[in-house]
């Protein structure tokens, strides 16, 4: 909630995304949550995986707001996109914050169209797509 709050949105937004924000539990049981950490700030950011056949979504990505622009999303991101391999996807699929679609394009991942928030009706946000195999980026 901090990172997403970071960029300006009003509690009344923030209030009726929180649900999609949430990690749940069935996915760390699943092993599809990561989590950057370091010894002297602890917990700096968590990501989330869902794997949808030769797709994976990236469900979430966020990073303490302090910790922003320090290689914690970036490490994130290339985990994530580890453990969608490791799930057999061949793609990782990401509906981003606009905010955050400079960061996915650094990494590599194309912009597909915009496409319906799953958090707010009548918003679209960024989708974007990142090759997982080495031929399809060619």
């Amino acid at each position: 909630m901090r990172s997403k709050a970071h960029w300006g949105y009003d509690p009344g937004f923030m209030a009726r995304c929180a649900a999609s924000l949430r990690v749940r539990e069935s996915e760390i049981a699943a092993g599809r949550v990561l989590v950057a950490e370091s010894e002297d700030a602890g917990v700096l950011g968590v990501a989330a995986v869902v794997p949808e056949g030769p797709t994976a979504d990236l469900d979430l990505l966020f990073v303490e707001p302090a910790r922003l622009g320090q290689g914690a999303g970036r490490a994130l991101f290339a985990a994530s996109a580890a453990l969608a391999t490791r799930l057999g996807a061949a793609r990782l699929t990401i509906l981003a914050d606009p905010h955050a679609a400079a960061f996915y394009e650094r990494q590599g991942a194309r912009f597909l169209r915009n496409a319906p928030s799953d958090a707010i009706p009548g918003r679209l946000l960024p989708l974007y797509e990142y090759a997982l195999v080495q031929e399809a980026r060619r």
